[in-house]
């Protein structure tokens, strides 16, 4: 059975992640005062190894049951790729993103440029606790904003992202919950502006609801952001496995994982879902 315990390198390296990148960004802005540029770009290339490949934390996955309910999608899942949004900073390496799809959802095209968050079947839904725990961080004052599901907007989100990311995780992560779950952290991301319900130091139990879904963050639609970090701090945390436990998926009660990027699911409530504290013997996928 694999360890529940991820090996020490790729934390350490998950808190030395953020640091190095601000030294190597130091290191070149250094150069315009004399310091060798080969000592700036070589830092840089280390740190990007770091934040975009190197440190991926390998261990059994937590057993969790899912945020949502209906018919919803994953525009990025660990199931297809690890780290699943391309990066293993702020907590995100085996983060699952979660976009409502009914049949009424928006495709990408080149028009209109945005769509306001209301058009998508996503915001506005329940988000649930994936676990019983208790509630140890809370962001509920970013606003929501339109959708960047066009083409043009798509390109652009590039370098809106990176100055979303000056604001630290909260730029990109938007609205967001983190429940500790005992011996780990679940964040809950992309939430609607004043739809969370609990607060610091509250207790929630399994399948609560806790916020809606809305369009807050470095998001192009209305989605939800489920990630377990083993700190309440996606600064210096490291990204954890998680699988959802037996009857997430409706119609097969024996499936134990994730649903697949680009693939819509009917995913039930946990009254069918065996959701517990420990792990399971698989490996996770690895790195491809």
């Amino acid at each position: 059975m694999a360890s529940s315990v991820p090996r020490p390198v790729p934390v350490l390296l998950a808190r030395l992640r953020m640091p190095l990148m601000w030294v190597a960004m130091a290191a070149l802005l250094a150069g315009y005062l004399g310091l060798s540029w080969w000592v700036g770009g070589t830092l840089l290339g280390v740190a990007l190894a770091v934040h975009l490949r190197l440190g991926t934390p390998r261990c059994a996955p937590r057993v969790l049951a899912p945020p949502v309910r209906g018919r919803w999608m994953p525009l990025t899942s660990p199931e297809d790729h690890v780290p699943s949004q391309g990066t293993h900073a702020y907590g995100q390496t085996y983060a699952l993103g979660l976009v409502a799809e009914d049949g009424t959802r928006p495709d990408i095209g080149w028009r209109p440029l945005s769509r306001p968050p209301e058009d998508f079947p996503a915001y506005g839904a329940p988000v649930y606790a994936p676990a019983a725990g208790t509630v140890v961080r809370v962001n509920d004052r970013q606003r929501d904003h339109r959708s960047r599901n066009s083409w043009p907007w798509l390109f652009g989100t590039v370098v809106e992202n990176t100055l979303r990311e000056l604001r630290g995780p909260s730029g990109l992560i938007g609205n967001h919950v983190v429940i500790d779950v005992g011996g780990a952290h679940v964040l809950l991301g992309h939430l609607r502006r004043g739809s969370v319900t609990v607060a610091p130091g509250d207790t929630v139990v399994l399948g609560q609801r806790v916020a809606a879904c809305g369009s807050s963050g470095a998001c192009t639609e209305p989605q939800v952001r489920v990630q377990l970090m083993d700190l309440a701090h996606p600064l210096f945390a490291a990204g954890l496995p998680m699988v959802w436990g037996r009857g997430w998926k409706a119609g097969d009660p024996e499936n134990e994982g994730l649903p697949e990027t680009w693939r819509p699911v009917e995913v039930v409530g946990t009254d069918h879902v065996s959701a517990g504290q420990g792990g399971v013997p698989e490996e996770y996928p690895e790195l491809r």
